[in-house]
């Protein structure tokens, strides 16, 4: 062999290196064609871990064993080092996507001003209206909005921005009544439940507490949402502060800590619940129900039922851990019922005892394969649930027993279909829609059957209204689409509602759509087929 040879030969990596070289990036190449991984944010994961092993591989051979100038060897990964310290100085990391990919922002927090409320200024949270949307995914807990019509074209009749403003870090939605927006934020070192008027945006009363909650991952601040009921304001903070307060001025009724209620330490909490406490309460009645948790082991409840009035337990149950879902009254197969997805299984409960009628296996773990979908009652006897990381849906029948509880029955199962992460679904004549791993998805009901998959809007949130469904996408775009099963993913229309990250459920009040992120609130009039007038005489 030549010299001339044996000099180019160390401008390449050794035989072996080159071929665990090919096997890694071809692996790589692999998983991201196949679906191995059962979910997109994986998938990003373990091709970035393939990509930091190939560099691992070779970055030593090109430093101290290739041919190349010494100004490159060494020059290249200092050039490296100091353009990710000037990155990092200019650019804040804002968290990950839906997809698990880096965010970074230019922009520094929002500026929040102080708040009280205004001298002579009655917030009433006890009237209500027709056009209420008292909490988490709307009255009645299915993100399914049928007195408003919009218009179906917004080439000629645009949404128009109301208002606009800066906003606390978090997850929380807003809860509207009578024209209040509620909703909950980080503020510093506060967590905070704030009043807004839905109308103008202006900040009506502020009640904050101590408590901060972060995750590299799942981002900063509270994530449930508040529940409206009766003039009152109940709201479940990410770190288990539960409180109940009076909704004209937001002073506290009565307020709980979970965590010491049930001896969970900070660490314990964050090793079981760690993208923190996203349930909202539900209050039917007299009545709050919430999922409590605990430490599995030891003291710890499923779900439990407290008095609205004072906060006082009523009864508790179950032994599994929470999940990131939250609690929905029901009547299935006859029976009145509370369906609550616990970490690895599915339930319905009795709302006077707590006892478990039922029960279903639905596989689940913090962090890696969590469930935060709802259980979604299908009239008369059947409930549909979904999940992301893989899990797909199953569609479950539940029979009564001479018993009092209920036989339950799986009518199909696929882990293909309705990968809904961070999101839920709608039921619309027949068939399902929602966001399957970030692209909008429509199946049959009965049978599981894909009908067309198509848009891809990201780990967003959808909200029918009548046959249209709403899509906000995960950079904060709002998309009309018309609930079809003739034409995939029909876009009506579209406007850029907020910017940033969006993983923040809509609210609609009236024409009035309220969009938030982790940046800032807007308002924005949407374009309505028949007056309000016209919809409620009907």
């Amino acid at each position: 062999m030549s010299a001339e040879r044996k000099k180019v030969r160390k401008y390449w990596p050794p035989i072996w290196m080159r071929l665990l070289l090919t096997g890694v990036l071809g692996y790589m190449l692999w998983i991201r064609v196949t679906d191995s991984a059962g979910d997109q944010g994986m998938t990003n994961v373990n091709s970035a871990m393939l990509g930091i092993l190939a560099m691992i591989i070779l970055a030593p051979w090109f430093i101290f064993f290739s041919a190349y100038a010494r100004k490159w060897r060494f020059g290249l990964p200092v050039l490296l080092i100091l353009s990710a310290v000037v990155f990092f100085n200019i650019f804040r990391f804002e968290g990950v996507s839906g997809n698990m990919v880096p965010q970074f922002t230019l922009a520094d927090g929002p500026s929040l001003e102080d708040a009280t409320t205004p001298p002579g200024q009655a917030v009433d949270l006890q009237t209500t209206t027709a056009e209420d949307y008292p909490g988490f995914l709307g009255a009645r807990r299915n993100a399914h909005l049928e007195n408003v019509r919009l218009q179906g074209d917004w080439a000629t009749r645009t949404p128009e921005e109301i208002w606009r403003r800066p906003i606390g870090q978090g997850h929380s939605a807003f809860a509207i009544v009578n024209g209040i927006a509620v909703t909950m934020e980080q503020r510093g070192e506060d967590e905070a439940i704030t009043a807004y008027d839905a109308t103008t945006g202006e900040l009506l009363w502020i009640n904050s507490a101590p408590g901060r909650f972060s995750h590299p991952l799942g981002g900063i601040g509270p994530r449930s949402t508040p529940t409206i009921h009766q003039g009152r304001v109940y709201t479940l903070g990410a770190t288990g502060r539960f409180v109940c307060l009076e909704g004209a001025t937001g002073e506290v009724v009565w307020e709980r800590d979970l965590l010491a209620d049930y001896g969970v330490t900070s660490e314990q909490e964050f090793a079981s619940i760690q993208f923190g406490r996203s349930n909202s309460p539900l209050v039917v009645g007299d009545v709050v129900y919430l999922p409590a948790g605990g430490n599995k082991g030891g003291e710890i409840a499923s779900l439990a039922a407290f008095n609205r009035l004072t906060g006082e337990t009523i009864w508790e149950t179950g032994d599994r851990q929470i999940s990131f879902s939250s609690p929905n009254m029901a009547t299935v197969a006859g029976v009145q019922q509370i369906l609550n997805v616990n970490e690895d299984n599915l339930g319905g409960y009795d709302p006077e005892t707590g006892r478990m009628l039922w029960e279903h296996p639905w596989p689940g773990n913090t962090p890696s394969n969590s469930s935060s979908s709802q259980a979604v009652p299908v009239a008369p006897d059947r409930v549909f649930i979904s999940k992301g990381y893989g899990g797909g849906a199953a569609l479950l029948r539940l029979t009564p027993r001479d018993d009092g509880s209920l036989d339950v029955q799986e009518i199909w199962a696929d882990s293909r279909v309705m990968r809904t992460k961070f999101t839920q679904v709608v039921i619309q004549d027949g068939f399902i829609y929602g966001l399957s791993d970030g692209i909008l998805e429509c199946v049959e009901l009965e049978t599981g059957r894909r009908i067309w998959k198509a848009g891809r809007y990201g780990h967003g949130q959808i909200l029918a209204v009548d046959h249209q469904l709403l899509v906000l996408t995960e950079d904060g775009e709002v998309v009309l689409v018309d609930m079809t099963t003739e034409e995939p993913n029909r876009v009506l229309g579209r406007f850029q509602a907020v910017h940033g990250p969006t993983w923040n459920n809509m609210a609609l009040y009236g024409d009035l759509l309220l969009v938030r992120n982790s940046r800032e609130a807007a308002a924005w009039r949407l374009p309505l087929a028949s007056p309000l007038a016209v919809l409620r005489s009907h």
